[in-house]
């Protein structure tokens, strides 16, 4: 007999009330995971993960995130659909990825996939994709918005974006698909030309991806997550995946540039070394204190562990079979964004008006935790820079006040971008708002 409606939403309610009482704390501070050094305890593996869910609930009226000391904060563009991504054009114009999750019914199954499903619709991320990319454009740049219009729609899960020349390439769940542009074009009606396939399917966990070209203009670096947590659906589903992709521009050849990153998103050139950038979602379900996400360096043909090894080598044992000739070549990221923070946006400051302090580094987007008892994440961070490494232990906070007193979520940060003013713009896909951060002086 099929189960009543309301008998479904107690037995929902109920499991959500007792996932939510179960797991762990953390026994260490935030500040641990943080840095070149992070503090890593033993695992803490428990019978239910720790579900510690911020509801999404927007900004009511009259707040806003609070920004760091000498810059001011207000709303570039409102009434956005679950803004994710952004890509400021040679114009200024704005390019906003508004997109969310495409249909993955292999991903849901099971019991932990129904919990997950819970999980995702009360931190706002269930919502459907407007699969579309549209522009915003600052006429008179007095740091608000005055016209948008539909770029680009009928896309698949858009993510990343990336100019090249005469062509506008977007980063969809599936493939990355190349587009004619010409400057202050506010809609695009060609046809989509196909550059190559992306790894996707019914499970497709990790959907976002994310690119960025090469500095000559002759390659796209892509970002592919892994299709589980820790590699328990096997590796077979792993093919390609947990990885960033090096694709030329012109035939659409690709090859694994570096693997063993469970889920990178944001990346960035350092502009010294030439060196590619990204932050990385690392696994779950090991406590609230581990393990930390991190932003690091990637060489090419590197490895950075996943599924077998975190941190470098310190071994995942829940993971068979066990590769130990992969975990003694994994590489020690170069510095740790704090435990369960879903450290998404990355931008180098190249260009920003903001205080000094600001001048070189590397802005982060912290999406926030649901994996953490008490909450990490949900802010706007930046980490300082010096001989092209990060040179701080601590990272600056640039916005925070995403969570409210009770622990709800007003809005969580995603992709960070410098507009062509020098202002940090920052994707809001709760509070359905590109925020602008510009400097008080």
């Amino acid at each position: 007999m099929a189960m009543q409606p309301s008998v479904r939403i107690i037995v929902m309610l109920s499991a959500m009330l007792a996932l939510s009482a179960c797991g762990d704390t953390a026994t260490l501070p935030l500040s641990a995971g943080f840095g070149a050094n992070p503090q890593l305890p033993a695992p803490n593996h428990t019978l239910i993960p720790t579900v510690n869910i911020a509801p999404a609930k927007g900004w009511p009226d009259n707040v806003k995130p609070l920004s760091a000391p000498g810059t001011t904060v207000s709303a570039f563009a409102k009434d956005l659909d679950h803004p994710r991504w952004l890509y400021v054009l040679p114009n200024g114009d704005v390019l906003v990825a508004e997109s969310n999750a495409p249909p993955k019914p292999e991903d849901g199954k099971g019991i932990k996939g129904w919990v997950m499903g819970l999980v995702m619709k009360k931190a706002g991320a269930s919502v459907p994709s407007a699969n579309r990319i549209t522009l915003l454009r600052d006429s008179n740049g007095d740091g608000v918005v005055d016209l948008r219009s539909v770029l680009l729609e009928g896309l698949n899960s858009p993510f990343g974006m990336a100019l090249v020349g005469n062509y506008l390439y977007i980063a969809d769940s599936d493939a990355v698909l190349r587009f004619p542009y010409v400057e202050g074009d506010m809609r695009i009606t060609a046809p989509a030309i196909k550059l190559v396939d992306l790894p996707a399917g019914l499970i497709n966990h990790h959907w976002t991806k994310n690119i960025i070209a090469s500095p000559d203009g002759s390659k796209l670096y892509v970002t592919v997550g892994s299709n589980s947590n820790v590699a328990e659906r096997g590796m077979a589903v792993e093919a390609e995946r947990a990885t960033i992709w090096e694709v030329d521009i012109q035939t659409g050849a690709h090859r694994i540039f570096a693997s063993g990153l469970r889920n990178p998103n944001g990346l960035a050139w350092e502009p010294d070394t030439r060196a590619l950038w990204t932050v990385v979602n690392e696994r779950d379900e090991l406590g609230s204190d581990l393990v930390p996400d991190y932003m690091t360096s990637v060489r090419d043909g590197g490895f950075y562990g996943w599924p077998y090894s975190y941190y470098g080598q310190h071994v995942d044992q829940r993971v068979s079979p066990q590769r130990p000739d992969l975990v003694a070549k994994a590489i020690v990221p170069d510095y740790a964004l704090g435990a369960h923070t879903a450290s998404l946006g990355l931008a180098f400051s190249a260009n920003n008006t903001l205080p000094a302090r600001f001048a070189n580094g590397m802005f982060i987007g912290q999406h926030g935790s649901w994996n953490r008892r008490p909450h990490s994440g949900y802010k706007v961070i930046f980490v300082p820079f010096q001989n092209s490494k990060p040179s701080v232990a601590a990272p600056v906070d640039v916005l925070t006040g995403f969570l409210s007193e009770q622990g709800n979520a007003y809005g969580r940060p995603v992709g960070v971008v410098i507009d062509k003013q020098g202002a940090l713009l920052v994707a809001d896909d709760v509070g359905n708002v590109i925020w602008r951060v510009s400097s008080t002086h």
